[in-house]
C-alpha cells in the first residue's frame, strides 16, 4: 500500500476485519477533493483467489440510486412524468384497496383515495413495502415472495406485479414511507413504458454513457464474482455462492437490489451525479433526486425504518443533519444488506463506496465503523 494514502487507517481497519474473520472480502473506492483511491482485500471466496479492485459484488439496496437516476433520465426524455398515474403502464395497480386499519385483516379494506403515481414510487410512499411487523399483510407479502431482501425476487416481472396487486396496500398512497419494494415496481414500469428490457435501458441511459463495463443484473465476468454471506448465530452462512444466482441472468431485473458491480463503477456513477449529472442527468434532476422528498408526516411515518438524521429523496437516502459526526445535511446515498454502502458528501467534496461479502446481521451491524474511519482521515 502506498505510504502516501490519506486513507491508510481505513484500509488497515478493513484488513483487520479480514484477519479476524469478520469480512471475507472487500473492495472500496474513495474520491476526496478530486483524488481517487481504490483498494481491495481478502478473497473472492474463503481460501480462494484474492479479491482485486475489479472484484464483483452484489449491490443489494445500493442498486436503488440507479433506479432514481434511470427514472429521471426517462423523465428528461419525456417518456413519463412524476405525476403520471402508474396505471397507464401497470393496469394491475389501477384500483388498489387499502387496509382499513394498520395491521388489520386482509379483507377489511377501503378503496385508495388517489391513484398511485410515478412520484409515489420514487419517494417510497405508494403504500406498500417492507413492514417487518408480523401483521397479516407482512406475513402475506413474505409468503408471496415479493418482500424486501438482499436479492431480487425469484419471479418474472408480470407475476411479481400480479402478486402485489392481489394484496391490499398498507397505507393510502402518499401517507406513509415504506422501504424497498417501490424500486422493483418502478423497474417493471420503466421496462413497460419503453417496451425494452431494463438491462437495455440501463445500458443506454446510465452504464453505457458512464463507461461502467462491470455493472449489470448479473456478473459480467463470473470469474471475478465474490460469494455472499449473512451472519447468523455468530457464523457466516452462505447467501449466494460465487457461481450462484448472481452469476447468471435473473428472472427479474430489479433495481431495488438486483445489480452486480465493482467499487470503482459505483464510485464513477455517484461521482458523476455529484459533479452535476452529465452525461446521465441534468443538474436540476440531480438536485431533485438528492434533496429530501418526504413531508414531516411522511418522515415520522417511517419511524425506525430510516436511520436517525436520515430522510429520503428519489430512491436515495438524504441526511438532514444531526445523527453521527460523519453525517451532514445534504449528504446522500444508501446502504445494501449484502454489506455495501455508498454516499456523497458535497460539503466535504467526498464520495466513498465500500462493497463487502459480509451482509448485515441486524441493527447496529452496519458500516458505521467504515464511515467513522473515513471521517477521521479527512
Amino acid at each position: 500500500m502506498s505510504h502516501l494514502s490519506r486513507f491508510v487507517t481505513v484500509w488497515s481497519a478493513l484488513q483487520a476485519r479480514v484477519q479476524d474473520g469478520r469480512v471475507p472480502g472487500w473492495a472500496a473506492a474513495v474520491r476526496y477533493r478530486g483524488e481517487t483511491e481504490v483498494r481491495a482485500g481478502g478473497c473472492l471466496t474463503p481460501g480462494g483467489a484474492p479479491a482485486g479492485p475489479d472484484a464483483l459484488f452484489r449491490l443489494a439496496s445500493l442498486s436503488k440510486p440507479f433506479a432514481g437516476a434511470l427514472t429521471l433520465a426517462l423523465v428528461e426524455d419525456g417518456v413519463l412524468h412524476p405525476d403520471d398515474p402508474v396505471a397507464r403502464w401497470l393496469p394491475e395497480l389501477a384500483a388498489p384497496r387499502v387496509l382499513r386499519t394498520p395491521g388489520g385483516p386482509l379483507d377489511d379494506t377501503l378503496p385508495a383515495r388517489e391513484p398511485i403515481t410515478v412520484r409515489h414510487l420514487l419517494t417510497g410512499t405508494a403504500g406498500f413495502g417492507g413492514l417487518w411487523d408480523g401483521s397479516p399483510l407482512d406475513r402475506a407479502v413474505t409468503a408471496a415472495g415479493i418482500g424486501p431482501g438482499p436479492e431480487s425476487p425469484d419471479l418474472g416481472p408480470d407475476e411479481y406485479l400480479a402478486r402485489w396487486a392481489a394484496l391490499p396496500l398498507a397505507a393510502q398512497p402518499g401517507e406513509r414511507w415504506l422501504p424497498h419494494c417501490s424500486a422493483d415496481v418502478l423497474s417493471v414500469l420503466l421496462a413497460r413504458a419503453t417496451g425494452r428490457p431494463l438491462r437495455q435501458l440501463l445500458a443506454e441511459r446510465v452504464t453505457g454513457p458512464l463507461g461502467l463495463r462491470s455493472t449489470g443484473f448479473s456478473a459480467v465476468d463470473p470469474a471475478r464474482l465474490t460469494a455472499a454471506y449473512l451472519p447468523e448465530d455468530g457464523r457466516l452462512q452462505l447467501l449466494d455462492a460465487a457461481d450462484g444466482r448472481a452469476a447468471r441472468p435473473p428472472r427479474f431485473e430489479g433495481l431495488a437490489a438486483g445489480l452486480v458491480s465493482t467499487a470503482e463503477d459505483v464510485l464513477t456513477f455517484l461521482g458523476a451525479l455529484a459533479d452535476g449529472g452529465a452525461p446521465v442527468l441534468r443538474p436540476a434532476s440531480v438536485a431533485a433526486m438528492t434533496r429530501e422528498s418526504l413531508t414531516p408526516a411522511q418522515r415520522r411515518s417511517a419511524g425506525d425504518l430510516l436511520p436517525p438524521g436520515t430522510s429520503w429523496g428519489l430512491q436515495v437516502g438524504v441526511d438532514t443533519g444531526g445523527g453521527e459526526p460523519w453525517q451532514a445535511a445534504g449528504r446522500w446515498g444508501w446502504d445494501g444488506g449484502t454489506g455495501t454502502t455508498g454516499w456523497v458528501d458535497p460539503h466535504r467534496d467526498l464520495v466513498a463506496v465500500l462493497l463487502t461479502t459480509r451482509g448485515y446481521g441486524g441493527p447496529g451491524d452496519g458500516t458505521d465503523w467504515f464511515w467513522q474511519a473515513v471521517h477521521r482521515c479527512l
